[in-house]
């Protein structure tokens, strides 16, 4: 029964530390979409031809 008990607390563990990494990779994600757009903005201002 302990180990029951065991399996379930790491396995409940073991979602919740996945789900948080797919938050955190998602939100890296959008910081980079964001940089790279602001990069291109300015780079289309400073267009010389």
């Amino acid at each position: 029964m302990m180990a029951r008990k065991l399996v379930a607390l790491l396995s409940l563990f073991g979602v919740a530390f996945a789900l948080a990494a797919c938050n955190t990779v998602e939100g890296a994600g959008k910081d980079v979409k964001a940089t790279g757009t602001a990069i291109e903005k300015a780079a289309d201002r400073n267009k010389t031809y």
